[in-house]
């Protein structure tokens, strides 16, 4: 199998808050528009956020965000904050938000220090 593209579906109970939100809270930039729906940019990848589901979101899956600075996105987001800022035992700096319908996001800030910063190929 060769995988040529990929995005994350999102179905809300409320679409409309769901796309203010990733458009306007997030800033994430619109990739395309269309009946129903949104895709936006998410880093190297998309999220698509169409459809309407009544059921709540599952814990087991969540959004993985890199943000270049983990204490702007705190100040900026600070209303949608489920878990401060902290340092993990894996040595990477997240904090946990939630989007309207309760996805959980996982804001992460690499370390200078973190070795996913340094070249392996030495």
């Amino acid at each position: 199998m060769e995988v040529l593209s990929s995005r994350v579906l999102v179905r809300s109970r409320d679409p409309e808050r769901a796309r203010a939100f990733y458009r306007d809270v997030l800033g994430l930039a619109v990739y395309r528009d269309f009946p129903g729906g949104t895709v936006f940019f998410l880093g190297n990848g998309f999220l698509e956020v169409s459809g309407r589901s009544d059921s709540a979101p599952s814990e087991a899956v969540q959004l993985w965000l890199q943000v270049r600075d983990l204490r702007a996105a705190a100040e900026q987001l600070a209303a949608h904050v489920v878990r401060p800022p902290q340092r993990e035992p894996w040595g990477l700096d997240e904090m946990w938000i939630a989007d309207p319908d309760g996805v959980r996001i996982v804001l992460v800030e690499i370390p200078p220090e973190h070795p996913l910063r340094r070249d392996v190929r030495e």
